[in-house]
């Protein structure tokens, strides 16, 4: 059986990610320059005619709506649920919580009180991954950071300690292919989402 694609991207820039503010199953929406920069982003002709599926938070179906696709709402790319530190700064944690260090090292494990690990998103990746893989069908995502890491631990092994095998640019598509089993493996990341061009001849 060969590999089946599967391509994600991360929704459009909000105000709580340009104040560093954790991010997750608050239904913050794209900012103004959210809903521009989505406008901007072009998907690469090689993903035109996957089938795609989106987040059901708002931010990632208005990315999905701005690119123009037909995603179908699918719970398991929902955001990393943040507990009772959603809201807050990792800056703001680690200034105010001696246990921060700890908490961070543990990786794959680290839950905000109240919240979701990285290993429980990937148990809810896992499912979704398998049915993408059975249906042979080249798929795409719309959908959030702490999915996206998540999905990258699976393919490559990192334990989410320390330094990730690949920077990942928030504003690329990244792609993955399954196999028969839906495991994923990393075949490109940073996929630029084409910009479109300026109608001013003027400008730089």
């Amino acid at each position: 059986m060969n590999p089946v694609p599967f391509v994600v991207l991360r929704h459009g820039p909000t105000a709580w990610n340009g104040a560093g503010r954790l991010q997750g199953r608050a239904d913050i929406p794209l900012d103004a320059d959210g809903i521009a920069t989505a406008r901007r982003w072009r998907l690469p002709p090689q993903f035109v005619g996957y089938r795609w599926l989106t987040s059901p938070l708002g931010r990632a179906v208005e990315t999905a709506r701005l690119l123009g696709l037909d995603a179908a709402v699918e719970p398991a790319l929902i955001e990393t649920d943040w507990g009772h530190w959603e809201g807050r700064s990792l800056a703001a944690l680690r200034a105010t919580d001696p246990s921060m260090a700890e908490r961070e090292a543990a990786g794959l494990d680290l839950a905000a009180p109240g919240g979701e690990s990285p290993r429980a998103v990937q148990a809810r990746l896992t499912p979704l991954l398998a049915t993408i893989a059975t249906a042979c069908l080249p798929t795409g995502g719309v959908t959030h950071k702490g999915v996206i890491r998540a999905l990258l631990s699976l393919a490559t092994g990192w334990d989410m300690t320390g330094a990730p095998p690949v920077r990942l640019d928030w504003s690329s598509a990244h792609l993955f292919a399954l196999d028969g089993n839906g495991r994923p493996h990393l075949e490109q990341a940073n996929i630029p989402l084409r910009q479109e061009a300026s109608s001013n001849p003027c400008a730089s």
